[in-house]
């Protein structure tokens, strides 16, 4: 029994999907911050020039 864990803690194979384990949820956690951060600000400047543009008149010449 000690000799089967002694090559279980030998074994490599493991520790490839740990490291892309972990950098896949970085990688997904700073989208999530980058979006959360972007959101806001630009949700307030679309809602502003929607108004803007929603408040002019267009003269056709007609």
């Amino acid at each position: 029994m000690l000799y089967s864990w002694m090559l279980f803690a030998k074994e490599e194979d493991g520790a490839v999907t740990v490291d892309w384990v972990v950098l896949t949820a970085a990688v997904v956690s700073l989208a999530g911050i980058a979006y959360s951060a972007i959101n806001g600000p630009t949700g307030d400047v679309s809602s502003a020039v929607s108004t803007t543009i929603g408040t002019v008149n267009v003269d056709t010449g007609l």
